[in-house]
């Protein structure tokens, strides 16, 4: 797609969303789903780091970040528990 073009979309776009305003409802559900799979890589993270002096590594994938969003620290623990069950 051309540069130009791009630039005038958003040009275009911008001040109409402003004048006729964003939906907050959408937005706001984006923001805590994203809020929550940040938080959920974080915890798989500091598993990983204090988890590796017992050998235990979660990888942090799509499948990982999006259980321990949904579920939240059950979550994060569930995998802990699949790995080590099955791994």
């Amino acid at each position: 797609m051309d540069p130009v073009l791009v630039i005038l979309l958003l040009g275009l776009a911008i001040p109409l969303l402003l004048i006729i305003g964003m939906p907050a409802k959408p937005l706001k559900v984006v923001g805590q789903v994203m809020t929550r799979l940040i938080v959920a890589v974080i915890l798989l993270f500091f598993v990983n780091l204090f988890g590796a002096q017992f050998g235990l590594h979660v990888p942090i994938n799509g499948f990982t970040a999006i259980v321990s969003a949904i579920l939240g620290v059950p979550g994060v623990l569930s995998l802990t528990a699949i790995h080590f069950w099955i791994i």
